[in-house]
């Protein structure tokens, strides 16, 4: 049987991954992998989640199943955290999952067991993850454009690609900190969005995987809670990895906002009937980290200071490199990486200069130009924008 299997496809990130780890050169640099890093280049363990974590060996509590929805104490927290108290929040039901990949997953598999063969849009580009989950749960994959000639926020583009979705499509949209860009829409930018899906009837799939790592944490959520308010059904993914630190834990939450209470409740069962087929229910540990977090003031206060320090260094990096590349007569380039926000920037470097930049200064970023800010040690900033300079013709 195994002999008949075709060669699957690699992934290209954990490729460059390998790849890196054999290079032996003293000076590489991975800004491959979307996980924070201090200027050390560890990543550390939030002070928040460290104190969680022992709350929780001293209370010892039961390894017994928790259920198909996962931990219901840390659902209502997520969703009292994405929505606010009251307002949409109470038509809405939430189940935990494994990550913000498999939110994606099972609301992707919601979405194809109420109307099987349902077109999705993406953008273009898109999180690598995206198209591979939406197709493996057997559903159409479109895209549209996100960024202008100048780098910025295409909105006139994204509105009229938009115009084509038809009534019952989904478009899947990311909150905040768009990957692999860093480029995200303005908040009329949103309003626009929102009165496009209202208008066109097309379903919102909001994917919130670094809210608090752009604008910070309010900010970040202003755009799903508006367009919550705005349209009568929406899905959104959460995961828990990049703004607690919990990326090994894997801990997220599918959201399914309904016209009804009623309507949520339906589709949290769907969900749970479909967690049940994949992996029968989310561990424990992360979701109970996040929930003794959210549930005392005092904890959730120093996750969210915490949350900001890296916001700061994030945003910093940025700055800095900008800095350097407009000193290096680079201003243009300078320009457009200076609007993105969030983890990741995307260099204005082809395939064959991001290989250059790999071969001739062990600087390791994704073929499309994507890096990871906010893995970069502050003290190697100058050496990545003299390797830019030096690539571009």
């Amino acid at each position: 049987m195994l002999e008949l299997l075709p060669p699957p496809p690699a992934d290209p990130l954990w490729v460059l991954t390998d790849e890196f780890g054999a290079d032996e050169r003293p000076e590489r640099l991975n800004l491959v992998l979307g996980v924070y890093r201090d200027e050390s280049g560890r990543t550390p363990v939030m002070a928040a989640v460290r104190e969680a974590e022992i709350r929780l060996a001293e209370r010892s509590a039961s390894k017994e199943y928790r259920g198909l929805s996962g931990n219901t104490a840390f659902n209502r927290a997520l969703l009292t955290m994405v929505l606010g108290a009251g307002g949409p929040a109470e038509r809405a039901a939430a189940v935990q999952t494994v990550a913000g990949s498999g939110a994606l997953r099972l609301l992707a598999d919601l979405i194809c067991r109420t109307r099987p063969g349902t077109t999705v849009w993406i953008s273009d580009p898109a999180y690598v993850n995206h198209r591979p989950i939406l197709e493996a749960a057997g559903l159409k994959v479109r895209t549209y454009g996100w960024r202008d000639a100048e780098g910025a926020f295409d909105t006139e583009g994204v509105l009229r690609e938009l115009a084509g979705a038809g009534r019952d499509d989904v478009v899947l949209l990311q909150g905040s900190c768009h990957n692999p860009t860093g480029v995200d829409p303005l908040l009329d930018d949103w309003e626009a969005l929102a009165e496009s899906a209202v208008s066109g009837g097309w379903v919102p799939f909001v994917d919130l995987a670094y809210h608090g790592l752009g604008d910070g944490l309010e900010a970040d959520l202003l755009p799903t809670r508006m367009l919550a308010a705005r349209v009568p059904e929406m899905l959104i993914a959460v995961s828990c990895s990049k703004n607690f630190g919990l990326y090994s834990d894997r801990v997220g939450c599918a959201i399914v906002l309904g016209a009804s209470a009623g309507a949520a409740r339906h589709a949290e069962t769907a969900l749970q009937n479909a967690a049940r087929t994949q992996y029968s229910m989310p561990p424990e540990h992360g979701a109970a980290v996040v929930t003794t977090i959210l549930e005392d003031a005092g904890l959730r206060a120093a996750w969210r200071a915490e949350l900001e320090l890296m916001r700061g260094r994030i945003t910093a990096n940025r700055a800095v490199l900008t800095a350097h590349l407009s000193a290096l007569g680079r201003g243009a380039e300078a320009r457009m990486l200076a609007r993105q926000k969030g983890m990741f920037s995307m260099l204005p470097l082809t395939p064959p200069q991001m290989l250059a930049l790999r071969r001739e200064f062990a600087i390791y970023g994704t073929t499309s130009g994507r890096v990871n800010i906010a893995g970069l040690p502050g003290d190697r900033i100058p050496r990545l924008a003299q390797g830019i300079a030096a690539v571009m013709p």
